[in-house]
């Protein structure tokens, strides 16, 4: 009889199998709302601005923050548009409409129990370091992926 022991130390398979989990939570939470991961993020994003965004500008960031391609952002913009999840300001800037906002609040309610409790499970110091950690890793390969 085998018994699991905890890792020693941070490497690829477990950044990658939290990643594969919290989607696991993510895929859940948006069963029913017609939302992709991509719809999600792009929404979520629009309404954590706090204000309405310029169309090009979130893009490119959500671009730049999932390694997607701006055509990927583009259409899932496109597809909340539609949707009557985002809206475009006389100004002509995207901000979430009221549906938009109902929805984020439902699926962030229902993937936050989850999250919270495994989240709640580590210290917050070593929260803490863990998030040093991977934000150090993240910038470092961007900076590699940018010189390809």
């Amino acid at each position: 009889m085998s018994t699991a022991t905890a890792p020693t130390t941070l490497n690829p398979s477990i950044i990658g199998q939290a990643e594969k989990h919290h989607t696991a939570v993510l895929t859940r939470a948006l069963a029913g709302t017609t939302l992709d991961e991509k719809q999600w993020i792009v929404l979520n994003q629009a309404l954590a601005a706090g204000e309405p965004v310029e169309q090009g500008a979130h893009i490119a960031r959500i671009a730049a923050m999932t390694q997607w391609a701006h055509t990927e952002v583009e259409t899932a913009l496109n597809a909340l548009l539609a949707k009557d999840l985002l809206a475009t300001t006389p100004h002509r800037l995207l901000e979430p409409t009221d549906t938009g906002k109902a929805v984020v609040s439902k699926v962030r309610t229902e993937s936050g129990a989850i999250v919270a409790a495994a989240y709640g499970a580590v210290p917050a110091e070593d929260l803490a370091t863990a998030a040093r950690v991977l934000a150090t890793i993240t910038a470092r390969m961007a900076d590699e992926l940018s010189h390809a």
